[in-house]
């Protein structure tokens, strides 16, 4: 559900309730309200939290399990690092 999402990518970033609703301008108990599944985010706040997070509103909505990194205005040199480090992590360039 998208409480569950939210929550997830919120605790990967390492951050509080209160700081995601400070970055999205909202209270915390708005944040703490969607993690519960209370109340849905409207499709404004949606997409900011799809933006706040670089990830797709597919993702947030669990209609595609992929992630993407923002990379607009990366060099192709800074753009390799990130691939080779996402490889690494990954286990693609185990020998």
């Amino acid at each position: 559900m998208l409480g569950e999402v939210i929550k997830k990518l919120r605790t990967a970033h390492s951050i509080s309730q209160v700081q995601l609703a400070n970055g999205l301008n909202v209270s915390k108990q708005t944040v703490s309200n969607w993690e519960n599944n209370n109340i849905l985010p409207s499709i404004e706040m949606l997409v900011k939290t799809a933006r706040f997070f670089s990830v797709s509103t597919d993702y947030l909505l669990e209609l595609n399990d992929r992630q993407y990194i923002e990379v607009t205005g990366l060099t192709e040199v800074q753009l390799a690092h990130i691939q080779q480090i996402i490889q690494d992590i990954s286990g693609e360039n185990k020998k």
